[in-house]
């Protein structure tokens, strides 16, 4: 009988190893899933209709309904089934996690563990795998291997996928607990579907997506513009680093032009010192060889007066009559001493000698000097030339322009032009039409001929009715020319230049931001007047007056000529 007994559970055990093995051949089926949570069952048990579930899925299920009814085929039960953990299918789903975990162990080692900032795996314990993708129905991500079901099983092919994604419960309404599906374009937020009945009635709605392509498209032309933003930024920052760049190879030619000219003004210095020094030495050498000259001779003559004091001096002691009046007449004869009455030795004049050096060293080197200097400024200055016409539009009725708008004369027969603010009345003045605020800028005038001028730069906002006064603090900056040889510089008080000769053509050179304002004589390449210390607060304009013609003697037009231009023939347009 023990014998039979004992068969029986052999056979027992055979058909139940025969079942799993079976049944692990089914393993990739969905049989193994929990139809309520969607997930490989956790203490399985079986309903009396067959179904299967996890234990405390169908228990909280039933709790929180009246009746206990089974959520595969509805069958309900009256009373409540005990449920006992079916086994079987634990130990079935227990080797199906055993399997998967050995899978997923050993494609761990092909698959990267999540880095900061990345998404990690919800279901992977140790070490966590970057996830690939995130269920938006089940709220998990997933890495490559616990993916699987989702891309294999009917049901959970169903499920939304998105790329890994944190904060999933972000995704979900929170007043309903579903998935969010609308945009609220009213009240601009994301809405279950439900919600657009229950909470937002009549408010204007449309899918997720579509909103996410609208946005999506704001969004890549917001980062167009922002692109095109950071490269004007980084344009600007090139252009930047290259002006840093120009002006510390301007500043190194300013060094090296410095100690060349300075280093050559001191030796030229100390080499003019040497030849003062010289000179004055020289002189004293010559001074003092006349007075040995002279002391010798003295000394010469002292010691034979002395000779003769003795000879005088033992004859006048001798008591001997005969022998004195014989030998008186020979002491008498000899011959007489020099007269050194009038002898003097003058000490050289050394007055002026210091100054003629001076003249000197300033007439071969500084002056040389100073113009190279001031040639190779002006060849820097002419660098920032600007195209220059004038404005008719300011220019006094009683002016003549030139038809480019290069040229301007005073006549005597006043146009009849509209006398609108920016005219100039009655003074004979006209602005350029080009304004600057900021940079440099230069340009050269021709005043060949003229007997009075006036030029400079205005500001924007000068008077222009009535009389004006020419200053600094009246908008001006200016020199000008009166009766033919005065010229001054408008500045308050004004302050009289010394050209001899005067410029035929001026140049005008402002920098705007170190309210500077320089005027050369272009011909003689050198500084006539500047402006220092300047505060500009408005749009500065080329400020011309050809001043009245003076009965012709001043009918000169003052022209605007290009830099670099040879000195051409007047053209007489004027008689046009």
């Amino acid at each position: 009988m023990k014998e039979r007994e004992g068969e029986k559970e052999n056979q027992r055990g055979e058909e139940t190893s025969a079942d799993m093995s079976a049944a692990s051949n089914l393993r990739s089926e969905d049989q193994f899933l929990c139809s309520i949570c969607l997930d490989v069952f956790t203490d399985p048990v079986s309903t009396p209709c067959g179904h299967n579930f996890c234990k405390t899925c169908i228990s909280q299920h039933w709790d929180m309904n009246q009746s206990c009814q089974c959520p595969m085929c509805k069958e309900t039960f009256y009373t409540r089934p005990q449920l006992r953990v079916n086994t079987f299918i634990s130990e079935i789903v227990a080797q199906f996690r055993r399997e998967a975990q050995q899978k997923a162990s050993s494609s761990s080692s092909e698959q990267q563990a999540a880095k900061p900032g990345e998404v990690p795996c919800d279901v992977c314990t140790g070490t966590r795998l970057k996830a690939l993708k995130s269920c938006l129905v089940c709220q998990t991500s997933y890495c490559q291997t616990h993916l699987e079901p989702h891309l294999t099983v009917k049901r959970l092919k169903r499920h939304q996928l998105v790329d890994a994604v944190e904060n999933l419960e972000g995704r979900m309404c929170t007043k309903h607990d579903n998935l969010l599906q609308l945009f609220c374009k009213t009240d601009q937020t994301c809405v279950w579907m439900l919600c657009s009945v229950l909470d937002h009635k009549n408010h204007e709605f449309v899918p997720l997506r579509e909103e996410y392509e609208g946005k999506k498209a704001e969004l890549e032309k917001t980062e167009a513009e922002i692109q095109q933003m950071i490269q004007k930024r980084r344009l600007k920052i090139q252009e930047i680093t290259e002006s840093v760049k120009m002006s510390k190879d301007a500043a190194d030619r300013q060094k090296a032009e410095g100690v060349q000219v300075l280093t050559a003004l001191m030796e030229s210095v100390e080499r003019r010192l040497k030849e003062l020094m010289k000179e004055i030495e020289d002189k004293q050498e010559a001074t003092e060889k006349q007075a040995e000259g002279l002391i010798k001779d003295l000394e010469q003559e002292i010691s034979e007066l002395m000779e003769r004091s003795s000879e005088v001096e033992q004859l006048s002691r001798s008591e001997d009559h005969l022998h004195l009046l014989q030998s008186f007449s020979s002491l008498k004869a000899a011959p007489p001493s020099k007269d050194w009455t009038e002898v003097r030795v003058h000490p050289p004049s050394y007055e002026g000698t210091v100054g003629r050096a001076v003249a000197q060293l300033e007439e071969t080197v500084w002056k040389p000097m100073k113009k190279k200097l001031f040639e190779a400024e002006l060849q820097r200055v002419q660098q920032h030339e600007v195209d220059v016409t004038l404005d008719p539009d300011t220019a006094n009725p009683e002016l003549i322009l030139s038809d480019d708008g290069k040229q301007v004369y005073h006549s005597d027969v006043r146009k009849k032009l509209p006398d609108n603010p920016e005219r100039f009345s009655p003074c004979p003045n006209v602005l350029g039409e080009q304004s600057f605020s900021s940079g440099r800028f230069y340009f050269e005038v021709q005043v060949k001929g003229k007997t009075k001028w006036d030029l400079g730069v205005a500001t924007e906002s000068i008077n222009r009715k009535g009389g004006i006064t020419l200053s600094p603090q009246d908008g001006f900056w200016t020199v000008m020319l009166r009766n033919g040889n005065e010229y001054k510089a408008a500045a308050d008080p004004s302050v009289p230049l010394c050209l001899h000769p005067g410029p035929e053509k001026v140049g005008v050179f402002v920098d705007y931001q170190e309210g500077l304002v320089s005027f050369y004589d272009v011909g003689a390449a050198a500084l006539i007047y500047s402006f220092t210390g300047c505060s500009f607060t408005h749009k500065l304009h080329p400020y011309f007056s050809p001043c009245p013609n003076d009965g012709g003697k001043n009918s000169a037009p003052l022209i605007i000529c290009p830099v670099n231009q040879t000195d051409q023939r007047l053209i007489y347009w004027m008689n046009d």
